[in-house]
């Protein structure tokens, strides 16, 4: 769709008599991701300030983990050097604080906030690995013999820290569809008063009964009606349908429409949370609220590793220290606290969804709620609107009438061209395009103008041109065949007719054009199992022709902007998951009541911002890769799930000594060596998604 903001200018031209009968555009009115561990994150400049601040944090932490690194017993015992020189304890001890009171202060400020709630998760997984290493090491520092856990330590926050910052990024780019909705509305508004005089007012100053007076090209202010003037009113920003409106007398208007070239006067009718505007904000808001409850899989997992870490190393403290004592016992707990540590299960998720965000833009997808994405293959409906996402949201020559012996298509075609090449008008676009990609010759006009709520006039060599809607050429006493005319609008067509000195020569029918894709994207997906539909605003003869084109399994049309949300509810309440597809502010509230809302890339900002995923290239048929891409990334992250969970059942046990008895134990070092193959593991299955991913396209 184009961006119509920047088209002040609006030469609408009144063209033709838009409410066709048959459209009846006048009456249409057409009207993220939460981890309980970190549900602080927010978006906005809120999350930015966050997602900075972890940035920060990694490379304050890298920086000290570098001396760290190589003073490190675990590291020294393994590759077989050694380093000592005095003070080297009270040096790591210096390092290692500041990395956990400054890196670890994000997850221990979280944790804090698990504990007062009563449920465990990431961050209180973390913290207890962080806070046993830590104070281990420091008693190994000062009080008692025994290898510390400094390296490991900085590492497990350094990793953390890389994970959060990898999934907070991923999610930056969400939450701000309220924001774009409200900058839809001027700021001023121009009130009439009781003399006839104007004046400049803020719009929230408006109230109900207040006249206002709007110029051409100017932006609606608030939703009124109109009581004099006409113009043709550019909708499309609120309703997606590319077709400007004619408003007269007592017609509604709604408040961020552009206007035309007319001047309307109009009355105040809704103001605050009333309007049109309001309750597409409150819908998008109450919708996104709800998506948001939703809990990352990996928390639900840690809260069930923390219990069962913070028991077994418990119960590894009683048992050896009644053994071999108080030192024993603390190893061994330590040790299992350690193992227990989720690196793995901590970027089990990011590392994977930091490969799928590689893969997706090279897909053109623009992953914005990465829960609503993982779950995108469970999808079994999908509802696509109507114009600029099945359609073009642009109007083509469907069929060219001649009437008159004088005419052949070529000829009727040129002299209509003339007219319609000096109007910015969609229809006047959609001829003018025909006429060039047949290469015709754009003869010369004189005296043209629009006849405002009828069509165009001009002269042509000297004849007398008029472009007609059918209302107007009833009224203007030709005739035609009404019957024909039927059949052409019953297949969503608009047709104009075409008046050559004073003579009815021809008629010429346009429809806004189906996406060359739709129909192979719509066959796909219906191999697949899942349920193809269409919602849109415009009128049941224009949707039923374009379902039919495409072969849909269900159109639902004539439906208003927040019936569009109760519309995907009641597909979610018969137990199915619902993806929508669409591009408009209309489309906002069902694209974020949706299982998953997949914007189009080319459409307003309210619907890219609103929906989970986007599509940049406008490419319908990216909608297959979303759920290919969805499908390998939740077999990998299930898989590094398993491991990153899984090798816990055998080395907790085995941490806190159970095998001890058979000279099986895990030490300090060695469950540091484990957790980090872990990591490593989790690393190279997550680069195995690309080939995963080719795997299912290529099916």
């Amino acid at each position: 769709m184009m961006d119509k903001e920047n088209k002040t200018k609006h030469h609408h031209d009144m063209h033709h008599d838009y409410d066709h009968e048959h459209m009846n555009h006048g009456e249409h009115n057409h009207d993220h991701h939460n981890h309980s561990g970190h549900g602080d994150h927010g978006h906005g400049g809120h999350g930015a300030h966050m997602m900075a601040d972890f940035k920060q944090r990694f490379w304050v932490v890298l920086v000290l983990s570098i001396p760290l690194a190589i003073i490190a017993p675990m590291l020294m015992h393994l590759f077989g050097y050694h380093i000592d020189f005095p003070g080297q304890g009270l040096l790591e001890f210096g390092l290692a604080t500041i990395v956990f009171f400054y890196g670890g202060k994000p997850f221990l400020s979280h944790a804090w906030h698990e504990l007062k709630s009563g449920v465990p998760g990431m961050m209180m997984l973390i913290s207890l690995a962080i806070v046993a290493a830590y104070v281990y090491s420091v008693l190994t520092t000062f009080f008692i013999s025994g290898m510390n856990y400094y390296f490991e330590l900085a590492s497990l926050i350094l990793i953390m820290l890389a994970g959060h910052y990898i999934e907070m990024k991923a999610q930056m780019s969400a939450g701000n569809a309220v924001e774009s909705l409200a900058k839809l509305l001027p700021s001023d508004a121009e009130v009439i008063h009781e003399d006839g005089s104007t004046s400049e007012v803020k719009v929230d100053q408006l109230k109900k009964g207040d006249r206002i007076f709007i110029r051409p090209g100017a932006k609606i202010p608030i939703d009124a009606t109109v009581y004099e003037g006409h113009s043709e009113v550019d909708e499309s920003m609120l309703t997606g349908e590319s077709v400007p409106v004619l408003k007269e007398a007592d017609a509604k208007i709604v408040g961020g429409a552009i206007n035309g070239d007319g001047i309307l006067k109009a009355t105040v009718t809704k103001t605050g949370t009333d309007t049109y505007l309001a309750q597409i904000i409150n819908l998008v808001t109450d919708a996104q609220a709800q998506k948001s409850k939703a809990q990352s899989i990996a928390d639900v997992w840690a809260k069930y590793l923390f219990y069962i870490a913070l028991v077994a190393g418990i119960i590894a403290f009683v048992a050896w220290t009644g053994v071999d004592g108080y030192l024993m016992g603390l190893q061994f707990m330590v040790a299992t606290f350690v193992i227990a540590c989720p690196h793995a299960l901590g970027l089990a998720v990011p590392l994977v969804n930091a490969e799928s965000t590689s893969l997706a833009a090279e897909s053109g997808l623009f992953i914005q709620n990465r829960i609503a994405f993982e779950d995108a293959h469970k999808i079994d409906k999908i509802v696509f609107d109507k114009t600029g996402t099945l359609t073009q949201g642009e109007f083509g020559v469907d069929e060219i009438t001649v009437m008159d012996d004088k005419f052949n298509e070529t000829s009727l075609l040129q002299i209509v061209y003339a007219i319609e090449s000096q109007s910015e008008h969609p229809i006047a676009r959609g001829i003018v395009k025909e006429a060039e990609s047949r290469k015709i010759e754009k003869l010369q006009v004189a005296d043209y103008h629009n006849l405002t709520g009828k069509g165009l006039e001009g002269t042509v060599d000297g004849k007398n041109i008029q472009i007609l809607s059918p209302k107007a050429t009833r009224q203007a006493g030709y005739t035609f065949d009404e019957e024909a005319f039927k059949a052409s609008a019953s297949k969503g067509r608009t047709v104009v007719f075409v008046i050559y000195d004073q003579v009815l020569v021809g008629a010429i029918a346009v429809s806004d054009i189906v996406r060359e894709e739709a129909k192979a994207v719509v066959a796909d997906l219906q191999s697949k199992g899942i349920q193809v539909l269409m919602l849109t605003g415009d009128n049941q003869q224009v949707a039923d022709s374009v379902g039919q084109a495409l072969h849909l399994d269900d159109v639902f049309a004539e439906v208003l902007s927040d019936e569009k949300a109760d519309k995907i509810k009641s597909l979610q309440a018969d137990g199915g998951r619902v993806a929508m597809v669409g591009d408009g502010v209309n489309d906002a509230p069902a694209l974020a009541q949706a299982d998953l809302g997949i914007a189009i890339g080319a459409g307003t900002d309210v619907a890219r911002e609103t929906g989970d995923i986007i599509l940049v290239d406008s490419n319908i048929h990216d909608v297959l890769n979303i759920l290919n891409l969805s499908k390998a990334t939740k077999q990998k992250i299930n898989q590094n799930l398993m491991w990153g969970a899984g090798y816990n059942v055998v080395a907790i046990p085995l941490a806190a000594g159970v095998l001890a008895g058979l000279g099986i134990v895990l030490g300090p070092a060695l469950s540091a060596i484990i957790m980090s193959l872990s990591t490593v593991v989790c690393a190279v299955n997550a680069r195995m998604l690309r080939r995963a991913y080719k795997k299912l396209q290529a099916n």
